[in-house]
């Protein structure tokens, strides 16, 4: 009989592994979402000092409620970055909102606080951070899905098949690589060398001068990489086009963590009783006990089987229609 129950329990956790998801949030992009987004809802009154860091904290327990077990978010611990140094005109923090900029850091913390691993970035950028989980997550082989939750074009260059994608929350889409193809005209691998072309205004680097995302596409297409265009194509813009795809070309060596095992959500912290009093938020505390432990009867067979966030996105979309 022990024989039999351990063999079935194992069989079990098995089958939860091999439909482990891997959720990767963009911390920067999701407080600038929520900043803005309370800020419309506000009309013009003050910014609570904490309103959209708990807005980033309801986006991911929510994620929990409905399915989430391995979560981690990237952040952009300064704006600026190595690629300042590559190009004057690369984005940097100046002229964003004091009141937007003063919850960064809190977020950070608040989410450690909830349990959630949470990667903020330095030298590199939010995005480098994204690429490197990807990475990482992608070599586990218990890992079915590898969700990148941000709209940024760079990202895109990380999907790989149906297996890493890209959650746009903007258009309630999930990007596989024929979604890539789709959206863009080129597969993934040659995001850095689109965007080398037509530039990227959020990130502050213009492209190259009557090149269109078509013609970009049909380029790329025909010749491939940019180290691959014959001599006449680019002409003196050669050198300008591989510096912009380099500022393209997003890290995936970043040492975030071991294994994936190390960004499963336990559960908040002992500290997170004391930033939900402090932002007068205590159900932000209820919910994450709650939903820990809905996981820990779902880890052990007596709860609902998790299910993908990201599906339900795209559902609710569809309803919408």
């Amino acid at each position: 009989m022990f024989v039999r129950v351990y063999v079935g329990c194992a069989q079990r956790s098995q089958r939860i592994l091999s439909n482990m998801i891997v959720h990767l949030i963009d911390g920067t992009y999701e407080l600038f979402r929520h900043f803005y987004g309370l800020r419309r809802f506000t009309k013009g009154k003050e910014d609570p000092p904490l309103g959209a860091v708990v807005g980033v904290l309801q986006t991911v327990l929510q994620m929990l409620e409905t399915g989430a077990t391995h979560i981690g978010v990237a952040t952009d611990h300064v704006i600026e970055s190595f690629r300042n140094d590559l190009w004057p005109g690369y984005k940097t923090g100046e002229g964003m909102e004091r009141a937007l900029v003063a919850q960064f850091h809190p977020l950070e913390d608040a989410l450690a606080d909830m349990g959630v691993a949470v990667w903020p970035m330095v030298e590199l950028e939010a995005d480098d951070g994204l690429a490197s989980a990807a990475h990482i997550a992608e070599q586990d082989p218990r890992v079915e899905k590898v969700s990148i939750w941000t709209p940024d074009k760079d990202l895109a260059q990380c999907v790989r098949g149906d297996r890493v994608v890209q959650v746009d929350r903007r258009s309630k889409e999930i990007r596989d690589e024929a979604g890539v193809r789709g959206k863009f005209g080129v597969d993934p691998r040659h995001i850095p060398d689109y965007l080398a072309l037509v530039g990227d205004s959020a990130d502050g680097y213009p492209g190259i001068a009557g090149i269109g995302s078509v013609t970009a596409a049909q380029l790329i297409n025909r010749y491939g990489a940019l180290e691959q265009f014959p001599d006449g194509v680019l002409g003196d813009k050669r050198e300008l086009a591989l510096l912009f795809k380099h500022l393209a070309t997003l890290k995936t060596d970043a040492p975030l963590f071991g294994t994936v095992d190390e960004i499963q959500w336990k559960g908040p912290t002992e500290a997170f009783a004391a930033f939900t009093e402090r932002a007068g938020k205590p159900a932000l505390l209820e919910r994450s006990r709650k939903v820990r432990l809905t996981s820990e009867k779902s880890t052990t067979g007596t709860g609902p089987r998790a299910h993908d966030p990201a599906l339900g996105l795209v559902k609710n979309a569809e309803r919408s229609e």
